[in-house]
C-alpha cells in the first residue's frame, strides 16, 4: 500500500522540483556547484510550521533517492518570547529526519518598510548567507496555493499591475541579490494547498508549530488570510483560492512576455546622451547588451538615461511604461519604492505633455522632458 494521498502529493511536488535542481546544477552534472565533486546540496527553509514540515519530510525523504544531499536551516527573528529554544526545537525535529546540516541562524530584524517587510528581509539575508556558506544549489521555501492566492490579492488592492498579480514565481533568484542567486529559491508547493500540508504532516506524526502572528490583525497578510478570503468565499463561493493562484500564473506569463517586448522596445528608443563628450558606460553604442543610453559625468558615474519621446509614444501603454520603471530603476529609484502613480507621473510627460516640471522619483531621480527627449537621472 502507497503513502497517504496527501504525503503522495507533497513528495510528487518536491520530486519535480529536485529534478529542475538537477538539471540546472553545474551543466546538468551531480556534484555541487562549489566544484567539491560531492552531490549537489538542497536546503529546506523551515520555521517549524505545517508547511515547511511537510516540506523538509518531502525532501528528507525523496533526495537521497536522486543523489541529492538534504540539509535545513530555521531563522529565528527574535520577535517572539522564546524563539532561540523554538529554534532549537526545529533544528532537532530537522535532525531527526536526517537532514545534515541542520541548523538555526539568528537575525536582527530592522523597521524599514514596516515589520513585514523588515522581517522578509532579514530573513532572505540570512537564508542567502546560509547556502553561500554551504555551497547549496536551492533553497526549498514553503509556500503554498493559499499563499499564493494571498499574495494575488495584496497586489490587486496595491493597484500594482500585472506583475504584482503575477505573485511569486516558482523558481527565483534572491530579492537582495548576490553571488549564485539567480535561480536559488524553489516553491514547490504553489499548486497545494495548505490544508494537505497539514494533513501530511498529521498522518506521518510530524510536531508543527503554528506561528501566533499568523493570526495576528496586526498584520496585512493575517486579515487577508482570515478575513478578506473567507469573506470572499461567503460571497462567491468556494473556488476563490484557486481562481486567485491560476490568475497568478496566467499573469505572470503575460508580464513575462511583455517584459521581452519592452527590452527590446527600450534599445529602440534610447538615444544618444545630449551631454558634452559623454563616456558611454559598458559596451559602445548600438551594441548589445546596452538597454538603454546613459549619461555620464566626467568621472564616468552612472547618471541615467535618455529615450526618445516620439518613439516612446508609439509605444502601446503597457510596453511604454515597463520601458519607464526600467529606466528609473536603472537611474537609481529603487524598485520597491517606486509605484504605478509615479510611473504615471512620467508616462504623462510623454502623453499630456503641456510644459509640466520634472517628475521627482524615489532615490532623487527625476524624470524631465527636454524637447524631443525624455531624459532621467540622478539630480
Amino acid at each position: 500500500m502507497g503513502p497517504h494521498p496527501a504525503v503522495a502529493a507533497i513528495r510528487l511536488a518536491v520530486r519535480r522540483t529536485l529534478h529542475d535542481v538537477l538539471r540546472d546544477a553545474a551543466g546538468g552534472a551531480r556534484s555541487a556547484p562549489d566544484g567539491t565533486g560531492r552531490p549537489p546540496l538542497v536546503l529546506v527553509a523551515c520555521s517549524g510550521g505545517a508547511d515547511s514540515m511537510a516540506l523538509a519530510s518531502a525532501l528528507a525523504f525523496e533526495a537521497p533517492r536522486l543523489g541529492l544531499r538534504a540539509g535545513g536551516v530555521t531563522v529565528d527573528h527574535g520577535l517572539q518570547p522564546g524563539s532561540a529554544d523554538r529554534a532549537r526545537e526545529v533544528v532537532s525535529r530537522l535532525a531527526a529526519l536526517s537532514l545534515e546540516p541542520a541548523e538555526a541562524v539568528t537575525v536582527t530584524v530592522g523597521r524599514a518598510g514596516g515589520p513585514e517587510a523588515a522581517a522578509r528581509t532579514a530573513r532572505y539575508t540570512a537564508l542567502d548567507e546560509a547556502a553561500e556558506r554551504l555551497g547549496a544549489a536551492a533553497v526549498l521555501l514553503g509556500h503554498t496555493r493559499d499563499d499564493q492566492a494571498e499574495t494575488v490579492l495584496l497586489g490587486l488592492a496595491r493597484g500594482s499591475g500585472t506583475r504584482s498579480l503575477s505573485g511569486m514565481a516558482a523558481v527565483s533568484g534572491s530579492p537582495t541579490g548576490g553571488p549564485g542567486a539567480g535561480r536559488r529559491y524553489r516553491r514547490p508547493f504553489l499548486a497545494v494547498d495548505r490544508q494537505t500540508t497539514r494533513k501530511a504532516c498529521m498522518v506521518q506524526s510530524l510536531p508543527v508549530w503554528d506561528d501566533p502572528h499568523n493570526a495576528d490583525p496586526a498584520f496585512t497578510r493575517s486579515r487577508v488570510r482570515h478575513d478578506a478570503l473567507p469573506a470572499l468565499e461567503k460571497a462567491l463561493g468556494k473556488g476563490v483560492v484557486e481562481a486567485l493562484a491560476r490568475t497568478a500564473q496566467l499573469s505572470r506569463d503575460d508580464a513575462d512576455a511583455l517584459d521581452a517586448w519592452a527590452l527590446d522596445a527600450e534599445r529602440a528608443v534610447r538615444v544618444a546622451p545630449p551631454a558634452p563628450s559623454p563616456a558611454p558606460r559598458g559596451p559602445a553604442e548600438g551594441e548589445e547588451g546596452t538597454s538603454v543610453a546613459h549619461v555620464t559625468t566626467d568621472a564616468g558615474a552612472d547618471t541615467g538615461a535618455v529615450l526618445d519621446v516620439p518613439g516612446l509614444h508609439a509605444l502601446p501603454p503597457a510596453v511604454r511604461r515597463r520601458v519607464l520603471r526600467r529606466a528609473a530603476v536603472a537611474a537609481g529609484s529603487p524598485a520597491g519604492s517606486l509605484f504605478a502613480r509615479h510611473i504615471e507621473e512620467i508616462d504623462r510627460l510623454i502623453t499630456d505633455w503641456h510644459g509640466q516640471r520634472a517628475v521627482n522619483l524615489p532615490g532623487r531621480v527625476a524624470a524631465r522632458r527636454q524637447g524631443g527627449t525624455l531624459v532621467i537621472r540622478q539630480v
